[in-house]
């Protein structure tokens, strides 16, 4: 019998790492070491202090629990593509009076959640500048 031939997808190139001097290739924005330090910064410097103290034990259960009922990110799964799921999202943000209810999260891979942050202008301030004057 033929042996089976299998196709591999070409893989999208890696590229340098997004921190200042460091040449490392990588698929993500960051390489890992660079990826945990920005998110530590943005932890400490970039997000509302307020922020941190609306997840707890309780939030980790809650995301936990959720995650293992919705594996793959839902976003993907819309366009028919199996992706597994790396963030649990508040659709409506706390700030803005969402809560930790099941109809308020959203299982989504990085990229997906890095789009909602970079389209609503979360993270990455892409709030339209405010006109002086």
């Amino acid at each position: 019998m033929p042996e089976e031939r299998r196709t591999k997808v070409p893989r999208k190139p890696k590229h340098p790492c997004a921190y200042p001097g460091c040449g490392r290739l990588t698929d993500k924005r960051y390489c890992e070491e660079h990826e945990k330090l920005v998110n530590r910064q943005y932890e400490r410097y970039g997000r509302d202090p307020a922020t941190r103290n609306r997840y707890g034990r309780a939030w980790k259960r809650i995301r936990d629990s959720y995650a293992k009922e919705h594996p793959l990110c839902e976003e993907c799964l819309k366009n028919g593509k199996f992706v597994p799921m790396e963030q649990v999202h508040h659709i409506k943000p706390l700030a803005e009076g969402g809560d930790h209810s099941r109809d308020n999260l959203i299982s989504l891979c990085s990229s997906c959640h890095s789009r909602i942050h970079a389209q609503r202008g979360d993270r990455w301030h892409n709030h339209k500048p405010q006109s002086s004057g």
